[in-house]
């Protein structure tokens, strides 16, 4: 990258730029907005810098009421993406003692008591996804859960926390390339995209198990030392970035929207999977959870990243480039977790989903450089 761009940190960079091009983030109380102002506290906490904070809380604001109430969130809905933007009230509640941030808090967590779930006890995605557990979820819901119980006092709910991470990881593993795929179906009658024997969607898509590993090493902030499934999840953590670190590609060091078949027509290198594989294995490294041997892996991976995927336009402002903008299985369109299905999607730049990642994977490669 140019000079210009070593001055300032890309991590400050980027949230500068999120911030000038999204004062205000959106109408509606979704995940993708909670993850871009999650990354943006790390900012704020890696630079003492208020502006992030307030930028954060100025967001939130907008959604939860007087009677922590949040508007346009619906819990009748049971979509486990809701939960993921109340990751934000913890820090503001601590920084600022304001009860609606407890209260909203609250109003998530009781919908995830109610959560339909399946046999096995795993939360359905959303009330649409009938026994239908995806990565996805664990990312929107679990470290949230971890956090909750954490912080409010309750010992159980790490129990019920940990089992969605293990429960899924049962269910769609490959045991020839210990790559995760997308979902798994416990009644998968009648669906399109699941094996009716395994109930496993078919291809491993990047950005499902890039959200799969970001709940994992966020849960294990907060999961307690000597709980009994800490070390299964550690190596679980452990077991899967082997795993990424096996299919990265070998020119770029970046992974794949599909991340076995590299070399398919019509495959692609992803941004958003990309930053959130670097983000889990520097993560892990930091603290703790793994050892220390995915730290020069995913340097090498972040440097290639500046080149393949970030610009920085006329005015200032930097873009990420090639991120899948979703993906999904069944739903209104009935996608049907096909490798067309992943490579069909719309590619677009400055997509929360990849920005977010972007931060959280630049605040972890400064921390490192810096130290």
């Amino acid at each position: 990258m140019s000079a210009e761009s070593q001055k300032t940190g890309w991590s400050v960079r980027m949230a500068d730029s999120v911030l000038a091009r999204h004062p205000i983030v959106g109408p509606n109380w979704v995940y993708e907005w909670g993850l871009a102002c999650k990354a943006i506290l790390e900012v704020w906490r890696a630079t003492g810098e208020d502006k992030y904070f307030e930028y954060v809380k100025t967001n939130v604001d907008r959604f939860v009421m007087p009677d922590g109430s949040i508007n346009t969130y619906d819990p009748t809905e049971y979509r486990l993406d809701d939960i993921n933007a109340g990751k934000l009230l913890f820090p503001l509640y601590a920084a600022t003692g304001d009860d609606r941030y407890r209260q909203a808090a609250n109003r998530l967590r009781e919908q995830l008591r109610t959560q339909p779930r399946t046999k096995s006890g795993g939360f359905w995605h959303n009330k649409h996804a009938v026994h239908q557990m995806w990565l996805d979820g664990i990312y929107m819901a679990t470290p949230f859960l971890m956090e909750f119980a954490a912080i409010f006092g309750e010992p159980d709910t790490f129990d019920d926390a940990a089992h969605q991470i293990v429960l899924i990881e049962q269910h769609t593993r490959d045991p020839h390339t210990n790559l995760l795929y997308h979902g798994w179906a416990e009644a998968p009658d009648n669906l399109v995209w699941a094996d009716p024997h395994t109930g496993q969607s078919p291809n491993f898509w990047g950005r499902a198990t890039g959200w799969y590993m970001m709940a994992l090493v966020d849960a294990l902030d907060f999961l307690p030392a000597d709980h009994p499934q800490r070390a299964r999840i550690g190596a679980i953590l452990d077991t899967t970035l082997a795993a990424l670190a096996a299919v990265r590609d070998q020119e770029s060091g970046l992974w794949y929207q599909v991340l076995d078949q590299g070399g398919r027509e019509g495959n692609y290198l992803e941004a958003s999977a990309s930053c959130m594989i670097m983000y889990a294995m520097l993560k892990s490294a930091r603290c703790g959870c793994t050892g220390t041997s995915y730290v020069d892996i995913a340097l090498e991976s972040y440097d290639n990243a500046l080149e393949h995927f970030v610009e920085v336009d006329d005015a200032g402002l930097v873009n990420l480039n090639r991120i899948c903008f979703v993906a999904a299985l069944g739903g209104k369109s009935y996608r049907d977790g096909s490798f067309k299905a992943y490579i069909s999607e719309e590619i677009v730049t400055n997509d929360f989903k990849g920005v977010g990642p972007f931060i959280l994977a630049s605040v972890e490669v400064e921390r490192h450089r810096s130290a």
